[in-house]
């Protein structure tokens, strides 16, 4: 009995020590000694700010180990290790930061935008090397994320699969609205502009929407904390296009008062070139400005931002097919139709496309746990697309869409020890004009959309090394268009019996004016965990459920489409999908190699996509019609990314991606899913060396063996008959093998400005090939090698 009574003792001791609960306090203060109040604390998990006495208390406090992080506007912040064992008084001195350039302070996160989720992040000077690139270029460093292109100007983001209208692009807390329904259109976006982009896999930032089926692209401007003048201009000149860029920046902070910053972007680039011949006509233009003028106070900051996005875009001539026959010749010739010397010269096929953004907020912090935030932005983006035409029309759009939206956000945040609370309410109204003077029955009608959201998010630090995130949301849609409907193809759809009550009027007898109205409620959920366990190791679960209304393209398209040799038919009929993803994350570090592992699951029920379904002769000859229909689908798949420093000055990384998509309804794959995808890369930095940083990248791209069947069958006349051939339009290209080399060095230049001066080569060995995921692998290469020159100025 005395050694049970010991047993029992000692359990009931260590249960006592282990889960004992201890007071931290104290006061921050400043050099002067005077007391600061509002000053943040961040006690492991546990935030709390200072009164104005200075005085700070947290309460909870487990015994063990505890980071304490104090931090202060204008102040250099402190980071200390103290371990916890009884009830303690810590007081704090914070030194003021000098006004110099080399002590200011850029925010480069902030709070995480959500704690279930292994965000990944892409800032600074790996932005830096994509100034003559496309956003959808720079994101392809985060492992899982791919792009799908229409040449090599327009590049849509991909992640987990997943693309379009399931992957909102969030700029500077403004969901970006800029006709992102089309696979062939790209982001309106300078990636120059960005100073972080932050990568969600997955609904679960429910604060910017509830219908992020695939993830979540945010791109932040650069935020600068302090008092400070400064500027960088980076100067890019590319081999391949005999083009380049210059961008520029000038900024100036101040912790109190007014602040500014301006950034500009000019991109000229000529034909691209593959390995053995022009690529006619790809050359492109950008003119891209942006700024924001703030005012800040203790209590309130008030910005106000624009940015203007210009560019024009040429597409492969020898994309531009006639009809079914001339897509079969473009496959099978394996080079382009149309091979002309090398120019800078724009023409049709080509892309024109405008895009404005203002927006003006105001924040008020009680303090630094609670805040309030009212946003209004408006934006206008303009649309032109040119095909090959000709008489009267030649030199007219085949598509000019004005899109219009006016969005409103209110946003509250609250921090109380180990709870934080973030909710609010946005709106949205938009309209869309089609001009009918282009002579073409436009691919999407006039329009108006209206959107209405309300969310809410809890999270919760149990202890020290666990927290638990959910989120709840709720949007209202409705849309009316109003659009004319040949009558054959109205009662072809079956829409007769199905939306009769859509007709307004007759039309000459043959088209049925309309008016489709549909309105949509939608809930979207999320729910997570993030565990430390010991050793440096993270554990993160995430399970959100998300649903998308069809868009514009999807319900109202009815057309062809010219570049890809394919009428294109929405489907009014279509329903909402709804998917739930499973999300997890394993992260472990070492001293000197660390890991990260992010398998997932997605389930989406009435999936949208594109399926050949038949054929149409118009007056130009017989193409292929392609319509909207819904599926059941499932992907799957797995993300890797492992880094490992090698002595002082050798480091090596690996990033893995593979998903497997499934259509579950016809028990075959889906289209458009991204290969399997490697990269390895090998650094070599040498600081005493003028910083130099050599890298060699190895970029793996495997065969696709997982995709549909949609060949078709056409004829083509030979030698005077008409003979019936298959058009492979499915089987993917080889996989290929691709290396790349970088090198950069940093010096003082001339008025002691630091100066960054790097040399690229892309695609060394010159090599031929093929991209699943680009939509003119029909009809030409990849580009071939590329040399690349950039000058970096930070003054």
């Amino acid at each position: 009995m005395p050694k049970k009574k010991s047993i029992l003792f000692f359990f009931v001791f260590l249960s006592v020590v282990v889960h004992a609960q201890h007071t931290i306090s104290g006061k921050i203060s400043a050099s002067s000694l005077l007391p600061i109040g509002g000053s943040h604390i961040h006690a492991g998990k546990k935030t709390v700010s200072s009164d104005e006495n200075g005085l700070y208390s947290v309460k909870n406090i487990p015994s063990g180990k505890l980071s304490i992080h104090i931090s202060y506007v204008g102040y250099n912040p402190i980071d200390t290790l103290v371990f916890v064992s009884r009830d303690l008084v810590l007081n704090f001195t914070l030194k003021q930061r000098a006004h110099q350039l080399d002590d200011i302070y850029i925010k480069k996160g902030g709070n995480s935008l959500n704690k279930s989720i292994r965000e990944q992040k892409i800032q600074g000077e790996t932005l830096e090397k994509y100034s003559n690139q496309t956003l959808g270029d720079a994101l392809k460093e985060i492992a899982g994320v791919s792009s799908l292109k229409t040449g090599n100007a327009i590049v849509k983001p991909i992640i987990n699969g997943l693309y379009g209208s399931r992957v909102p692009l969030i700029s500077s807390n403004v969901r970006l609205e800029d006709q992102q329904w089309g696979a062939e259109h790209a982001p309106n976006l300078d990636v120059n502009s960005a100073g972080k982009i932050t990568v969600i896999k997955g609904a679960a930032g429910l604060q910017y929407s509830g219908d992020a089926v695939g993830g979540l692209i945010i791109v932040e401007p650069l935020v600068v904390r302090g008092d400070s003048l400064f500027g960088k201009t980076i100067f890019t000149a590319d081999s391949n296009g005999k083009g380049g860029s210059v961008a520029t920046r000038l900024q100036r902070s101040r912790s109190i008062g007014w602040n500014y910053s301006f950034q500009g972007t000019f991109r000229k680039i000529g034909d691209k070139s593959a390995p053995d011949y022009i690529l006619s006509n790809t050359g492109n233009r950008e003119s891209n400005f942006s700024g924001d003028i703030r005012f800040s106070e203790k209590k309130f900051d008030f910005t106000a931002s624009y940015s203007y996005f210009n560019a024009v875009i040429g597409i492969l001539s020898a994309s531009h097919v006639g009809n079914a026959n001339d897509l079969y010749q473009s496959i099978n010739n394996q080079i382009p139709a149309i091979i002309l010397p090398f120019g800078y010269t724009i023409n049709s096929p080509r892309q024109v496309l405008q895009h404005h953004l203002a927006k003006v907020s105001y924040q008020y912090r009680w303090d630094e746990t609670e805040s309030l935030q009212f946003q209004y932005a408006f934006q206008f983006n303009k649309r032109l697309e040119f095909d090959i035409r000709r008489a009267n029309y030649a030199t007219s759009a085949a598509l000019d869409l004005d899109l219009t939206t006016h969005s409103a956000a209110i946003d509250y945040k609250k921090t109380n020890h180990d709870w934080t609370l973030k909710s609010g309410l946005n709106g949205s109204y938009q309209t869309n004009f089609a001009n009918p003077s282009t002579g073409v029955r436009p691919l999407i009608p006039n329009f108006t959309k209206i959107d209405l959201g309300i969310y809410g998010i809890v999270s919760h630090n149990f202890t020290t090394d666990f927290s638990i995130e959910s989120g709840l949301r709720y949007d209202y849609s409705a849309i009316q268009a109003s659009k004319y409907y040949l009558k054959t193809r109205w009662n072809e759809r079956g829409y007769d019996a199905l939306f009769s009550s859509f007709i307004v009027s007759d039309y000459n007898g043959t088209q049925w004016l309309t008016k489709p109205a549909f309105r949509f409620h939608n809930l979207a959920a999320s729910v997570g965990l993030h565990k430390e366990f010991g050793g440096n190791a993270d554990g993160y679960f995430n399970i959100s459920l998300s649903n998308r209304n069809p868009n514009p393209s999807e319900f109202f398209s009815d057309g062809l489409h010219h570049a890809s040799g394919v009428i294109e038919l929405g489907d009014l009929a279509l329903k909402k999908e709804q998917s739930i993803k499973i999300g997890t994350t394993f992260q472990q570090k070492w001293n000197r190699f660390s890991i990260e592992l992010n398998p997932f699951l997605s389930a989406i029920q009435n999936y949208m996509f594109l399926r050949p379904v038949g054929f149409e002769t118009t007056i130009r000859g017989t193409f292929p019609v392609w319509e909207y229909q819904q599926t059941r689908a499932q992907l799957t798949g797995i993300d890797v990314q492992t880094n490992l420093k090698i002595g002082a000055n050798w480091n090596e990384s690996i990033s893995f991606s593979y998903v497997n998509g499934r259509d579950l309804t016809q028990n075959s794959p889906l289209i458009d899913i991204p290969p399997m995808h490697l990269n390895h890369k090998i650094q070599y930095s040498k600081k005493e060396w003028y910083k130099l940083l050599l890298e060699v990248k190895n970029e793996v791209v495997f065969y696709q063996p997982h995709f549909p069947n949609n060949n078709f069958t056409t004829n083509i006349l030979v030698n005077t008959e008409f003979v019936p051939v298959v058009v492979d339009i499915s089987t993917p290209p080889p996989g290929y093998h691709l290396l790349h080399f970088y090198s950069e060095i940093k010096f003082i230049s001339f008025s002691k400005i630091n100066t960054t001066l790097a040399f690229t080569v892309q695609n060394i060995v010159n090599t031929s090939y093929r991209d699943y995921l680009n939509r003119q692998r029909f009809y030409a290469d990849e580009i071939g090698r590329n040399f690349q020159i950039q000058l970096k100025f930070n003054y």
